[in-house]
């Protein structure tokens, strides 16, 4: 899948308990395929940019050269709130049955310290 370049308008912007931010967009009526292309993003992780001007030809190029994942989260965040926003998004990938993300934590934290636990004398 390519680059999609469009105009969008800002509807909402609110914050979770998580300390994510969730952005919502409206954009102008898109014909099937460019909507398709949209709607298989569902729940993906993307490189979003952002100017009230539109995006010059040096931005849009560095967005597309721009690479993101775990080990380029800025150091602002604990080692912990990166290990729950890592299986914050792997949760959303797979719930693996919990209707919670708390749950599924939960499950996963404690699994960690026992694994941790065993290797101790």
């Amino acid at each position: 899948m390519g680059t999609i370049i469009l105009q969008a308008q800002v509807e909402s912007v609110s914050t979770r308990k998580d300390r994510t931010i969730k952005l919502s967009f409206s954009t102008q009526e898109l014909k099937g395929k460019d909507a398709a292309q949209l709607l298989d993003l569902q729940n993906e992780l993307v490189t979003l940019g952002i100017n009230p001007k539109g995006l010059n030809d040096d931005e849009i190029e560095l967005l597309k050269d721009a690479k993101f994942g775990i080990e380029n989260i800025p150091e602002t965040k604990s080692k912990s709130q990166r290990l729950r926003s890592v299986l914050f998004l792997t949760w959303k990938q797979d719930n693996k049955g919990f209707t919670t993300f708390q749950n599924y934590y939960d499950s996963k934290i404690e699994a960690f310290i026992e694994h941790y636990k065993k290797q101790l004398p």
